[in-house]
This record gives C-alpha cells, structure tokens and sequence, in this order.
C-alpha cells in the first residue's frame, strides 16, 4: 500500500513518501521547484484547500491513488484544516478512487521526525513552524505514549511574515517585490556558500557599521541587497518570532528546547538570534531541510513507521461514591488511562477487568472531575459537574470524548434506551507540570 503525505504551503506544496530503505523521501513531480517542492498555482494563493487539492492531482498525473494519504494542517484551527482538507480530496479525482485521508498538524509531524531518529526524550518542547504567512509555535509535552500541545501562539501580519520581511528587503533595495524577483531572491539564497556568505557580512557589520553596512549580502536582478538594508528589516522576523515564542511559553523567562522548522527557519540569522537570548534549540536529523521537517515526519507515519502520538498523556478522573460494607464511600473512577484518548477519536469509558462500569447518577450533587501525570504524581482539578439524576434502577456508562480542537465533554450513556449526554469539560490541561499540588477526591 502507498503512502503519500502533503504538507500546502502559501507558495509551496511538499510531497513526501517513505522509500525502499526506510527513510523518508521528498516526492520529485514535473514543475518542482529543486529543494522547495510544487509552486502552488497563482489561483489557489492564500487557499490551502485547493492548493492541497492542486498538488494532489498533480500527483496522480504520474502515480496510482495512494492507499493512505496524510496531510499535514496547521495547529492554528486544526479542527477547519482538517475539515476543509477532507473536503477537497475526497471530491471526485482526476482518476481513480478517493483516497483514505487522515490530518496530523504541524506539532506533531515534526515531533514524529524527532523521535524516529531518537533525537526526543520525555519532556516539554517548542515547534516553531516559520512560514510565508506566520510563524506558529506549539508548546508540546512529550511523554513515552503521547504528544500533546500545551499552548499555542500564531504571529501573523497583514503582509505575511516571512513574505513581509521579502518585501521590505526588496523595496529597500530600490526593487519591486513582484513574483519574478521574489524567485530571484530565493535562488540567491539557495547558492552554495550564500548562508556562510551571509553570516560574515552580518557579522562584520555589526561590530563595523560605518565600515560594512554598505556590503552586498545579496545581488538580485542586477542590484546589491546590503547588509544594512537587511539589518534593519531583520526585525521583522526577529520581533515577531520573540512574541510568538513568549504568547505561547507564558511566564517570562520559562523555556523550552526549540525545533525550528518551516521555510524561513533556512534564514541564518535566526539561530545566533534565539541563541543570544538564551534560548536552547533542538537540532534536527542530519542533512534536513527545516522546509521539510513536518512532510518527512508525515510520511513516516502514513506509512506507519512511527506513532503519531497524538494522544492525551494524563489520567482523567471522576469522583464516585461506593458503598462497601454497608456504608457509603468516597472513591475515584478511572475513566480514561493516560495516552488513550484521541483528538477527534471515539469516547473512551470507564472499565474494570476489560468491561464498561455501570454508574448511577444522584441528582444534585456536585461530581468533581481532575487529571493526574501517573509518573510523577501531579493534578489538576477541572472543576465539578452537576449531572442530572436517574432512578434507582437507570445506570449509565461514563467516558469522555475529545474533539478535534482539544476540548472535552463528558459523556453519559444510558445502559438501557436512550441517547447518550455531554456535557462540556473544557480544554483538558495538557502541561499539569511536575510541581502541581495532588488534588485529592
């Protein structure tokens, strides 16, 4: 069975395969650009939809309908990425049947890339995903079962991120920011020694300025890009990148290794910025196009060589009352294990020696619900739930559902007729932390 993963950009749509020895493999079509992928057609800008569906059917121009297909979304409205990408590719095909489509976002995907190479302990990390038109974090906490996004941050401009800083480095230089000189500034960048070229520069200008500002980083369509000229639209990337980066950690000061991935993570300058800061990085497999990190880790999983992990990594659990010998006992009842349930997956219910537990429901009193790290001990109270009452012969199962965006409901169902209630729980904390307090029942 093939597997195919896509990963639509704003201007690039990259393809990737895992191949015979294992790895996994960009894959090559007429009209790619070299180490960049499928221009996105100029009709589908700013539409990833169709700009997913357009490198799609390019695909089949030249392959067989794969028999898993994975695309990568953004974690910035997962929910409607992943919607409208199942929209557009199970339409009807050029040829051949619809493919079997699954989404994973971005967090995840790069986070696959990493711990198939063994390059990811347990721990809390950053994916910064740099692109065209923002730069997202996600702040994830990776246990040995699961992958879950703790927060998340999105820096967008107007004019783009990485497209904004392009056109003011453009128009500085007395150039117009059209699509031809755009591609002539990638292709500069691209040559063999620019990015070493270009540090000295930067280097040389920074401790010289009256001296080296007026250098040539870069000559595009004939006219100088100078280090001047790039030190002062530098900021651009720089500034939004640090908000980014601070919406999502939260307190000032708290960190976490950092995966730079995306298009403009290739920009040289970024990394002795974030490094000045103090921030520490987290290196990705020899020879990796950061462009590429997300669609490679993709297609380790379509392809079912790695776990995507996307899973929630605490206990949930809900207060109980038992009676046991005669007398009424406050207990807890283990509803969902750690690593078990799945953004978008079926409910998962209560169950002792394999079989769903049978529950009554007292009318108003208060159930309290939390969450617990088996490893290290810690909690997190949700809150508590009024549920409405049964008789003394109705009995529920109880389980929780989690949706595709990361908020929770409770579910009760009926053992008998009757269709089953939710009732909302909120975003489950994702990084409970190894201080926080036990909460006890």
């Amino acid at each position: 069975m093939t597997a195919l993963a896509i990963d639509a950009g704003s201007r690039h749509a990259r393809l990737a395969r895992v191949g015979p020895g294992g790895d996994p493999e960009p894959v090559e079509l007429p009209g790619a650009v070299p180490g960049e992928g499928l221009p996105v057609p100029e009709a589908a800008r700013g539409d990833r939809a169709a700009a997913l569906r357009a490198a799609y059917d390019a695909y089949l121009r030249h392959h067989d309908t794969p028999g898993r297909l994975l695309v990568v979304v953004p974690q910035h409205d997962r929910a409607g990425h992943a919607r409208r990408a199942a929209d557009a590719l199970t339409a009807p095909p050029a040829r051949g049947p619809a493919p079997d489509v699954h989404t994973l976002a971005t967090p995840h995907a790069v986070l696959a890339l990493l711990r198939h190479t063994g390059g990811l302990a347990p721990g809390r990390y950053a994916v910064c995903d740099l692109g065209a038109t923002a730069a997202e974090v996600s702040v994830c906490v990776v246990t040995p079962g699961a992958v879950a996004v703790a927060a998340a941050s999105r820096h967008a401009p107007d004019d783009g991120y990485g497209t904004g800083f392009d056109t003011a480095l453009l128009t500085r230089s007395g150039l117009t920011p059209d699509e031809d000189t755009r591609r002539a500034l990638a292709a500069v960048r691209a040559e063999p020694g620019a990015g070493r070229r270009l540090a000295l520069v930067l280097d040389r200008a920074a401790r010289d300025p009256a001296r080296f500002e007026t250098t040539a980083v870069h000559h595009v369509a004939g006219r100088p890009v100078t280090a001047g000229t790039l030190r002062a639209a530098l900021p651009l990337l720089t500034d939004g990148l640090d908000r980014a980066l601070a919406d999502a950690l939260g307190a000032p000061g708290r960190t976490a290794p950092l995966a730079l991935t995306g298009g403009v993570a290739r920009f040289g300058p970024l990394r002795p910025h974030l490094e000045a800061a103090g921030v520490p990085l987290t290196a990705l497999p020899d020879g990796t196009d950061p462009a590429h990190a997300a669609v490679l880790g993709a297609a380790l999983v379509a392809a079912g060589r790695v776990d995507p992990a996307d899973r929630y990594p605490y206990e949930l659990w809900i207060g109980a009352h038992r009676t046991e010998a005669g007398r009424p006992t406050d207990r807890e009842l283990l509803i969902s294990a750690a690593g078990t349930l799945e953004p978008g997956g079926p409910p998962v219910y209560a169950e002792t020696d394999g079989r769903r537990v049978g529950v009554r429901t007292a009318p108003g009193r208060p159930v309290r619900i939390r969450v617990s790290d088996p490893a290290s001990g810690a909690g997190a109270p949700l809150g508590t739930l009024t549920l409405p009452g049964g008789g003394e012969t109705d009995r529920f199962h109880v389980g929780v559902r989690l949706a595709a965006d990361g908020t929770a409901a409770l579910v009760l169902h009926p053992l008998g007729a009757g269709p089953p209630g939710a009732f909302p729980l909120g975003t489950l904390p994702a990084d409970i932390g190894t201080d926080s307090k036990e909460v006890g029942p």
